[in-house]
């Protein structure tokens, strides 16, 4: 027996929704049926747009979290009950599994929920062409799909899922990097990889050392750890510290759980911004034009390093299509993120070799492509950062932060005309950063003041947190700033 299920609904139902990278909920509300509705009605979708229809092969993978593997065995059944064929590709990045999707011209989904606590988990779709972007989305929720008589009372299989072969896609990520910079790209080197829970841990370590450096494999852990690419735990910077101290070496490297974004120590265990690994990697790169959110660091413009510049609203959906509209201008773009996932959307030559577009995000990219710089040089990380003109990051959070009070906070601080905002943000964060003289709600409220110090808050899209974004001219000030934005909103509520 059938039946009708309206996603929107089930959405609603399930608070299971999309947000800035696919659909993430708790764990117990993801549960099969969930997830093989939603996988149903993103491969209803590509059928009417001609991406998909019985037969064809679908590729999923999924990270390291303890609900992965049921996850993705509902999402596999779902493929199978839509009459595709499950590429079944195991635990591996995320775009290795895009990467895989994208070079065979069939749909993709990762089961992850990137950096979140691991009481909650998601689901990553992707098109043949690249990423669901947020008009594939809204189509997807417009959805009703059919659903077969298989789950019990609550939303589980009733009935075990058969084992699936594996496909090996890992041995072409590793292929993409070494063929494009070459086996001694990284020789003499000597690299830390601070595994953690990371999904692609240990192919990370296959492509340094294929890149000819030495890896020292640091901090593994069996259970799994939310590290965050955009708010490093205070633990997580002791650690890098500890280990460049003790250790020698040139770098650490890292990602997030999925492992498509990057984290990057520099030789004295400072882990570098994401934004600023991401002018760096353009840069080595060639690149003519790049598409990065409101929350990335200014830098960028004035380093005139590059033809154009496209601001967006925050996450990778939004930076593909600037990223996109800007292709036809120009003969290489790219986008990238204040989280450090690097995306290209054009080709690149050099030196006679090409590396294929990957219009995901991707951590590996950014940072090996530093580190050739690193190698090629003699020049340290740090002394690459200095290179780029004086503006500094910082951004952290408020957990357990609802949406709504959040929505509440920025609405109190915008309303009203544009003078009446300026003097009320002036008077909040005067002490702090002095007179307000300009503000941009693309993505929250970001405010520049008049000496140059800027502050972003905006709601999570993928979690009840409040995030807090500044920049200054030191780092300091930069941390400082942004401490005492949030103590203000932690001690006066909702509404300041």
């Amino acid at each position: 027996m059938m039946r009708t299920v309206s996603i929107s609904d089930l959405m609603a139902r399930s608070g299971v929704a999309f947000g800035t990278s696919g659909a993430r909920g708790l764990v117990t509300a993801m549960t099969d049926e969930v997830c093989f509705a939603y996988t149903c009605a993103f491969l209803q979708h590509l059928g009417n747009i001609g991406q998909f229809a019985p037969g064809m092969r679908v590729a999923i993978a999924g990270d390291l979290r303890p609900s992965t593997p049921r996850i993705i065995k509902a999402c596999a059944s779902a493929i199978t009950h839509m009459g595709g064929v499950v590429n079944y590709c195991g635990f591996v990045p995320s775009p290795a599994v895009a990467l895989h999707g994208f070079a065979q011209a069939i749909p993709s989904l990762m089961v992850t929920g990137s950096h979140i606590p691991d009481d909650r988990n998601g689901i990553k779709f992707n098109r043949v062409d690249g990423e669901v972007l947020k008009p594939d989305e809204l189509k997807m929720r417009a959805q009703q799909v059919e659903l077969p008589d298989l789950f019990d009372g609550g939303g589980a299989l009733r009935e075990a899922v058969a084992e699936l072969p594996l496909v090996n896609v890992a041995a072409d990520y590793v292929a993409r990097y070494v063929d494009f910079f070459g086996r001694e790209a990284l020789r003499g080197l000597t690299l830390g990889i601070y595994e953690h829970s990371a999904v692609g841990r240990d192919l990370l370590v296959d492509i340094v050392e294929a890149l000819g450096a030495k890896a020292v494999r640091l901090g593994r852990s069996d259970t799994f750890i939310p590290v965050d690419t955009e708010a490093v735990r205070p633990e997580d910077l002791a650690l890098a510290r500890d280990w460049a101290d003790r250790l020698g070496i040139d770098a650490i490297l890292s990602t997030d759980g999925d492992s498509d974004r990057p984290l990057l120590a520099d030789e004295t265990g400072a882990w570098m911004r994401g934004d600023v690994l991401g002018i760096l990697c353009a840069r080595m790169l060639g690149i003519e034009a790049v598409a990065t959110p409101v929350s990335s660091n200014s830098a960028l413009e004035l380093t005139n390093a590059f033809a154009k510049v496209r601001r967006t609203r925050i996450g990778s959906p939004f930076v593909i299509e600037a990223m996109n509209d800007l292709i036809g201008s120009v003969s290489t773009a790219c986008g990238y993120e204040a989280n450090g996932g690097f995306i290209l959307g054009s080709d690149v030559v050099m030196a006679g070799r090409v590396l294929a577009a990957l219009p995901t995000r991707d951590a590996v990219l950014p940072m090996v492509a530093v580190l050739v710089e690193v190698q090629r040089t003699g020049t340290p990380i740090s002394a690459l950062q200095t290179q780029l003109p004086a503006r500094f990051t910082f951004s952290d959070r408020i957990k357990g932060f609802s949406t709504s009070r959040s929505q509440d906070l920025l609405a109190d601080l915008q309303a009203g005309a544009d003078d009446d905002v300026l003097k009320r943000l002036t008077h909040y964060f005067g002490n702090l950063a002095g007179e307000a003289l300009t503000y941009d709600l693309t993505d929250g409220l970001r405010i520049v003041f008049v000496d140059g110090d800027i502050i972003h808050l905006r709601p999570s899209g993928n979690a009840p947190e409040l995030r807090c974004y500044t920049e200054s001219a030191s780092p300091e000030r930069a941390a400082h700033i942004n401490s005492e934005i949030l103590a203000l909103v932690k001690g006066k509520g909702p509404l300041l």
